[in-house]
């Protein structure tokens, strides 16, 4: 208290009330800023590192922002309390759950995936198109209420916000690696490999029948991120399929078909006669690489075909690569889509450099050209 042309200067009460509001308003107002900025946006589109580096920092300077709310405010009894503690506890709950969404959202890059909420199609997009906002918290409108109460209710909106869009994304997800799981399986299905996929059924969960308790219903994301690491499995699976199958072309270069599969007539005697594979005309030593994963189960010659390799893969399919000057392969390799096993050649019964390329089921050679087109599908899915 001072003195002043005679007059006594006192600070009213109402005036420190006031100013005490005003600290805590501004407090809130600079916990809604730390929200306002996306918190995971173009989260599976190409940025994970340095997106989830800066939702990391902003996940920790909101723990040290509500900590200093709920100091300052400790001795005042009401509903902003509250309010902050369970700003407190589901800050908590998006640092435990951001971990499993990172991990997904890695191992959804890492196959291929990507989506945009809203869409299931699975059309290539630019990277403005393919961001995915999965939280991205919006100001608070103009002229809003400037009360904590009102300030510290409108951040605790924009949390559940950043929950229910991430609910989206995770949606989005699994719809994307859905689709192309179905995609792939119809694929394969054409050419009678009948896909093996996870059933998903490891969700055990139990405990005590409890009575619930008073307070809303968590909100997690765990059920969706568990739907989507399913669906992303049961992807991967449908992918390992379409490259354990002799679907691939074989032969990397830019060849032309010189005879297909069937009845023909024969370039030796003119007559018709039967040929049990497709020929790609190519220059000699061009590279002949496998056409789905296998093992390489003989390197030799056999009559007819001259110098030539096969490769056995799953579901009884072998492949067989006639007519080749050389071998880079040796038998018991084992050998995955694209690797090298030879080079064309025009050696047994050939008119001139080519590769022919069999395939068959057991003992009985059948048509390439289903599995060949269904691998030019399967492999623009997966492009997709």
């Amino acid at each position: 208290m001072s003195k002043a042309g005679g007059k006594q200067l006192s600070i009213r009460p109402s005036v420190l009330y006031a100013g005490f509001a005003g600290l805590l308003a501004t407090n809130a107002l600079t916990l809604v800023g730390f929200l306002m900025a996306p918190d995971i946006s173009h989260l599976l589109a190409g940025q994970t590192q340095t997106v989830f580096s800066a939702y990391e920092d902003r996940i920790a300077q909101l723990r040290l922002e509500v900590d200093r709310l709920q100091s300052r405010h400790y001795s005042q009894a009401g509903d902003i309390n509250l309010q902050l503690q369970e700003l407190a506890q589901t800050q908590e709950v998006l640092q435990e759950q951001h971990q499993f969404v990172k991990q997904l959202a890695d191992k959804a890059a890492a196959l291929g995936i990507t989506a945009t909420p809203g869409q299931k199609d699975t059309a290539p997009r630019s990277d403005s198109d393919a961001s995915l906002v999965t939280g991205s918290i919006t100001p608070a409108a103009a002229g809003a209420a400037s009360d904590p109460e009102t300030r510290v209710a409108e951040a605790t909106a924009s949390v559940n916000q950043m929950m229910s869009d991430s609910k989206l994304a995770l949606a989005a997800l699994s719809d994307a690696a859905s689709t192309k799981t179905d995609q792939i399986v119809g694929s394969l299905a054409t050419v009678g490999i009948q896909t093996k996929l996870p059933s998903g059924d490891l969700d055990g969960e139990g405990g005590p029948l409890l009575a619930p308790i008073d307070g809303p219903e968590d909100s997690t994301l765990i059920d969706d991120a568990n739907g989507v690491a399913v669906a992303l499995d049961r992807y991967a699976a449908a992918k390992q399929a379409a490259d354990i199958a002799p679907i691939h072309k074989p032969v990397l270069a830019d060849v032309r078909i010189s005879s297909i599969f069937g009845n023909r007539k024969d370039p030796f005697t003119g007559r018709l006669a039967f040929h049990p594979g497709i020929d790609f005309a190519a220059y000699e030593g061009t590279t002949v690489v496998s056409a789905g994963a296998g093992t390489v189960s003989f390197v030799g010659q056999i009559s007819g075909y001259g110098n030539a390799i096969e490769v056995t893969h799953a579901d009884g399919l072998v492949s067989l690569y006639g007519h080749l000057s050389a071998f880079i392969a040796k038998e018991g390799d084992v050998v995955d889509v694209g690797t090298p096993i030879g080079r064309v050649g025009s050696t047994g019964r050939s008119t001139g450099p080519h590769l022919h390329f069999e395939v068959r089921r057991g003992d009985d050679p059948v048509n390439p050209a289903p599995y060949l087109s269904a691998g030019a599908v399967v492999e623009k899915i997966m492009d997709g």
